[in-house]
């Protein structure tokens, strides 16, 4: 396990059990106390966990892990539901994409879609994903439009008033959305209440909405809701999905594609 792996795996446990102790992690990590006490220091100089005397207690920002080190979780997943979420979305669609590492990979796939003749499709993106309008915006056939807004370092996404007063004014052909939860009572949520925020109002504005989420986020709930089930057309996630929940969403009249 290399110290990237080894970080990403140090995020996701005490995003779990809220804190962390260094000799326990050493041991579960098989590792030195001396690498963990380094790796402990080091997340906390950038903020992402808090110090303690003998470890690390859980942050706000440590709860939902920036981008960098979630973008390996799951990647090959993600990659084939990007694929299949792609084929869902008409050539030359206006498409609303939040951030996400899920959404990030239906960017790069749509980057790189062609036509019948072989030359690359063109698209609109509108975006609040600082990340995916880096992206795309050197592909001078996507034409990329970016909200404006508040930064949010965890996850490179613009929110607040003037993200959302700039949605309500456009039409989406379709949103595809990323999120931290679905559940079938719930709905789709996320961690932020920002980003919450935001999303509602791209959902509102699209004519058609497709959720990509990878198994693990299906049966959960976060605290702040993006929008019922009703407001969403399309589930595309993997196979490993429990058959219970997606049989539960899709009687909420929500098709799942699972890939």
């Amino acid at each position: 396990m290399n110290q990237r792996e080894r970080w990403h795996r140090l995020l996701e446990m005490v995003a779990v059990e809220g804190q962390l102790d260094i000799e326990a992690t050493a041991r579960e990590l098989s590792v030195s106390t001396a690498t963990i006490r380094r790796d402990f220091d080091e997340l906390a100089t950038q903020q992402l966990v808090t110090r303690t005397r003998g470890g690390v207690v859980v942050t706000n920002v440590s709860y939902d892990l920036p981008l960098r080190y979630k973008a390996v979780r799951q990647a090959s997943e993600k990659q084939r539901i990007a694929a299949a979420a792609l084929a869902l979305i008409p050539p030359g669609s206006t498409v609303g994409l939040n951030g996400g590492t899920t959404t990030t990979e239906v960017a790069r796939a749509l980057a790189l879609r062609t036509d019948a003749s072989g030359q690359l499709s063109a698209a609109t993106v509108v975006t609040n994903a600082l990340n995916i309008a880096h992206e795309l915006i050197v592909r001078p056939h996507i034409r990329v439009v970016l909200t404006g807004g508040t930064a949010r370092p965890q996850s490179y996404e613009l929110v607040g008033r003037i993200a959302e007063t700039m949605l309500a004014s456009v039409a989406l052909d379709v949103v595809v959305l990323g999120v931290d939860a679905i559940d079938h009572q719930h709905g789709a949520s996320a961690h932020n209440d920002g980003e919450a925020a935001v999303n509602h109002v791209m959902v509102t504005s699209a004519a058609r909405t497709i959720v990509v989420a990878d198994s693990s986020k299906l049966g959960r709930r976060s605290f702040n809701r993006i929008c019922p089930l009703g407001d969403i057309d399309t589930l595309v996630t993997d196979r490993a999905a429990d058959p219970q929940q997606v049989s539960l969403v899709e009687q909420a009249g929500v098709t799942v594609l699972q890939v």
